[in-house]
């Protein structure tokens, strides 16, 4: 049943009606129209001039300032930034865990509500409840007034499009870290939400469980195309998994120094290969290293907007792929690559 289920959604992919999303010289296939599980569309959130502002006993702290941003249906967008820059904030403002101090927040056009149905979270924590089974803990994200029959039906769904069905009847504490991650998805896609939030969801897993839960999204948009908002402290995951990287600047953090230009050169990441591979260069595409990508102010809290190449999933030893991640971890001054030249 799964494999059908991921074969139409894949379908969809490769035959839908597609346009182009262009941002400066990338352009992207994006699909004009996305519907989840359910048959509703996927949603479209749109953001002009938010900004988030905390009282404080020394005066108000504002965390996100003149945020513009459009997340087209069925797109999956990442979110990094230092510590502090208002990325968590970002999702709970969509989500309706939070409201804005100023500017305009919709979704769907219509203004987000407290606790929106329409959105679901899942976690760095898998925060289940430990006497509650497998099964149990995905059906509390059923949509209040869900049939019972309706309801299993949807669980067992869901537990083996996240390959759980052996485990349904198993308490938390008897499954492993990536298999309650896991657990946590399911429980988030219950509601088929038009939006997913996603906190840091693999940042407390070990490496090759990290890699695999990386494919197990990306088989789910397949399968239940939603719009992503993903929140990311790894800078290959966000180029592995999204349409387009968002980098936020922490508004109180120090000075920001000029990204270096550099010289055209062979970026040996590690782990993977310096090939050029299935994305090809991004030199070749007409696309320097900055791209063109969406660059703002530096009183705003976006810094730059990044559309990602290539269709998914990417080779993470690419030319394209390796270029991106050098020129994004440069913006987070946090990059340690060995750079040698070109002959």
């Amino acid at each position: 049943m799964i494999s059908d289920i991921k074969t139409l959604g894949m379908q969809r992919c490769v035959t839908g009606n597609f346009r182009f999303l262009v941002n400066g010289l990338h352009s992207v296939f994006m699909p004009e129209h996305i519907e989840t599980v359910d048959g509703s569309p996927a949603g479209r959130v749109s953001m002009v001039g938010v900004e988030r502002t905390f009282p404080m006993k020394n005066g108000a702290r504002t965390v996100l300032r003149d945020v513009t941003l459009d997340v087209v249906p069925g797109e999956i967008v990442a979110v990094v930034g230092p510590s502090g820059c208002g990325k968590s904030t970002l999702l709970r403002l969509i989500g309706g865990l939070d409201s804005p101090t100023a500017g305009a927040l919709t979704l769907d056009d219509e203004g987000v509500r407290a606790h929106d149905d329409s959105t679901a979270i899942a976690f760095q924590e898998p925060r289940l409840l430990p006497w509650r089974t497998i099964a149990q803990n995905v059906a509390i994200g059923l949509p209040r007034g869900t049939k019972r029959a309706a309801g299993k039906r949807r669980v067992a769904e869901l537990l083996e499009l996240v390959g759980l069905t052996h485990a349904a009847n198993q308490r938390p504490r008897e499954v492993s870290g990536g298999m309650a991650q896991r657990t946590s998805l399911a429980r988030a896609l219950a509601r088929s939400p038009r939006v997913l939030l996603l906190d840091e969801p693999f940042g407390a897993l070990d490496a090759l469980t990290r890699l695999n839960m990386h494919d197990l999204l990306l088989d789910i948009h397949r399968a239940q195309p939603t719009t992503i908002v993903l929140v990311t402290h790894d800078v290959e995951e966000a180029l592995y998994l999204a349409d387009r990287v968002l980098m936020l600047r922490n508004l109180h953090g120090p000075a920001e120094e000029p990204i270096p230009e550099r010289p055209r050169a062979q970026v040996v990441a590690l782990g993977s290969s310096s090939g050029i591979g299935a994305l090809g260069s991004a030199r070749a595409a007409g696309i320097t290293q900055e791209s063109h990508s969406t660059a703002r102010s530096t009183n705003q809290s976006i810094a730059r907007l990044v559309p990602v190449p290539g269709l998914r999933p990417r080779d993470r030893g690419a030319r394209t792929f390796t270029d991106l991640r050098t020129s994004l971890l440069d913006g987070l001054s946090a990059h340690k690559l060995t750079i040698k030249e070109n002959a």
